[in-house]
């Protein structure tokens, strides 16, 4: 289920901010580190040790879910590291006056502009683009 949610297109107001892109990827890390949680547990070492065993099927698939979302889990995780950075140059945007705001804006495109070119995630046109709306 959460990875089927994953998967969905984001439907955004379009008076959402940058907080907004930080908390929506802060709560699916959340998510996904529970579940990574529980696929580590020894409950779930045990089952998988009796699919093992048992030569299942079941196992191909099983791999293939726990290989999403270990996925899904670090793009959480990556896009939040870099959402943070953003931090410090946003806070202008919702705590200024529009004079004091322009000071913030060439950190902001640098920070962004690093982020499009180091984040093994957050580098598509698209996740850019919705950043740029937010800002």
């Amino acid at each position: 289920k959460v990875l089927a949610e994953n998967d969905q297109v984001r439907k955004e107001a379009d008076d959402l901010g940058p907080r907004a892109e930080l908390d929506y990827w802060k709560k699916k890390l959340s998510k996904f580190d529970y579940l990574m949680e529980q696929l580590k547990s020894p409950d779930m070492k045990a089952v998988l040790g009796v699919l093992t065993a048992a030569k299942s099927k079941l196992l191909k698939k099983w791999r293939a879910l726990d290989s999403r979302i270990t996925d899904a889990a670090n793009e959480a995780k990556d896009n939040v590291k870099y959402l943070y950075c953003l931090e410090k140059y946003y806070d202008p945007l919702y705590n200024s006056d529009p004079m004091s705001m322009v000071d913030a804006i060439p950190g902001l495109i640098n920070t962004i502009k690093m982020i499009q070119s180091i984040s093994q995630y957050y580098n598509t046109s698209e996740k850019i683009s919705s950043l740029f709306v937010k800002v």
